[in-house]
């Protein structure tokens, strides 16, 4: 059951179901509201996985649209979730961490490239280590907790300082920046810098520059106490076992590396003002959001404190989160104008990655119509060749020659036995040699295949090969 609200209304901006559908759907799902396919796209995951509920906020044009929830915020006795509701948002907690300190670095206070031994005493052999390559995971420091549950003594309240004395005392794991490897230590000691260099303790820290100033009002230090009764429960499950009631860490474990718990909502404003530059400088902005890459030159897929890769042919800024009880996914698009936030109350699940790719799926779809229309157009060949045939006048001379009557049958007998793609979805597009290249990757049942597929500006098809993936 769905207890959707639509914030379009008191944003000014149109409703959900005023959305242009994409060009890519088929006749009959173009006849679906997109909101009516969000709802099934987050109910599809939420009853194959069995996780209790799902807070989603959604941002297009860089405007909040949709926010809704899903599902039950506790089973026994049963409340049904709804999108006022916070939930512990775990390592994207990290994203506000990282912009504390370039937002210290905006005020002459430090630089990201301090060693972070003249902030935090006790280091040990980390002290060296750059607080950069602390917020890039490059550092080497030993992370404290790589578990997907709870041992015993996380469960007892902590010191950041004692996190720290315990194990960024031990030997790097590799030499700074050689190598990337997540440690949730790292955080803490950036934590900890913050504190020093602002002079305050840190989630006051972000309430004033940050959460105040966007009006991100439901915003809570989650490690410093349990959600309220009128929030989301978190839930672990043991196997294939039912949802039981998660555990809450003792203070001061998360901290810094997983602190936050807010609203989808609240989440979404988040993006909104990093998209539109709204807290941060240009210059910092990108120190956030380029990839750091080791001294080798091998790239990372990380910045600081967000993952960066492309994405169906989109740059794609995004974080998970998972605490006890509790999983969370971020992702923005940001040259598109789009956001995605999904929340659920169970933790060590896919559910929170599933909904977003899902969503993903169905926004950027909208995103750009002439995306749109091109991945109609190559599904439609796709179909074509299944039947051993092609329309030569949406060919180019150079590409008629390639389909002779040789190759028109071998792309029949090899796809016509798959059938119908269960997705066709793009990865990638560049310009090159006058052409527009678009990159689909076809799924069925038991096979992928890559699609690629060169185009002229009038629209002709100059190439399309098929390959397995």
């Amino acid at each position: 059951m769905t207890v959707a609200l639509a914030l379009a209304l008191a944003l000014g901006a149109p409703p959900v179901g005023a959305w242009a559908p994409a060009a890519a759907q088929t006749p009959a799902a173009a006849q679906i509201p997109l909101q009516a396919r969000i709802d099934t796209a987050v109910n599809t995951v939420l009853a194959r996985t069995a996780v209790p509920s799902a807070s989603i906020a959604i941002v297009r044009d860089s405007n909040l649209e949709y926010a809704a929830a899903y599902g039950s915020a506790q089973i026994e006795p049963r409340r049904a979730a709804t999108p006022a509701m916070r939930y512990a948002v775990g390592s994207i907690s990290k994203e506000f961490t990282a912009t504390a300190l370039l937002l210290l670095q905006e005020a002459g206070k430090l630089s990201i490239d301090d060693a972070a031994g003249r902030w935090v005493p006790g280091m040990g052999p980390a002290a060296t280590v750059s607080i950069r390559s602390l917020l890039s995971h490059t550092s080497g420091v030993r992370d404290d907790w790589p578990q997907d549950y709870d041992p015993p003594e996380f469960l007892k309240p902590t010191q950041p300082r004692d996190i720290v004395a315990r194990w960024a005392n031990q030997p790097l794991d590799f030499p700074t920046g050689t190598a990337w490897r997540y440690s949730n230590t790292g955080y803490t000691v950036a934590g900890l810098i913050v504190e020093r260099a602002a002079g305050m303790p840190l989630f006051p820290f972000l309430q004033q520059r940050i959460f105040q100033r966007l009006q991100m009002t439901s915003v809570v230090d989650f490690d410093a106490a349990p959600l309220s009764a009128a929030d989301a429960t978190g839930y672990t499950r043991r196997a294939l076992g039912p949802p039981r009631p998660a555990a809450k860490e003792g203070s001061g474990w998360l901290f810094a590396a997983g602190e936050l718990a807010m609203t989808a909502s609240d989440l979404a404003r988040w993006d909104i003002a990093l998209m539109r530059h709204e807290i941060l400088s240009d210059r910092s902005f990108r120190e956030l959001t380029t990839e750091v890459r080791l001294v080798n030159g091998a790239g990372t897929t990380y910045a600081l404190g967000l993952h960066v890769e492309l994405k169906s042919g989109k740059r794609l800024l995004s974080h998970g989160g998972e605490v006890g009880g509790f999983t969370a996914e971020n992702r923005l698009y940001p040259e598109s104008g789009v956001a995605i936030v999904v929340l659920t109350n169970e933790d060590a699940t896919d559910a929170s990655g599933a909904i977003a790719d899902a969503l993903a799926d169905l926004l950027l779809a909208a995103d750009s119509p002439a995306d749109a229309a091109a991945a109609a157009g190559a599904r439609d060949l796709f179909k074509q060749l299944q039947g051993g045939r092609i329309d030569g006048q949406r060919l180019t001379p150079n590409a008629r020659s390639y389909f002779t009557p040789q190759a028109l049958e071998d792309f029949q007998t090899s796809l016509a036995p798959l059938g119908e793609p269960q997705e066709f979805t793009l990865q990638r597009s560049v310009q090159r040699g006058g052409f527009s290249i678009h990159v689909y990757e076809a799924a069925f049942a038991h096979q992928s295949l890559n699609i690629t597929v060169l185009s002229t500006p009038e629209g002709l098809i100059e190439q399309y090969t098929v390959s397995a993936k």
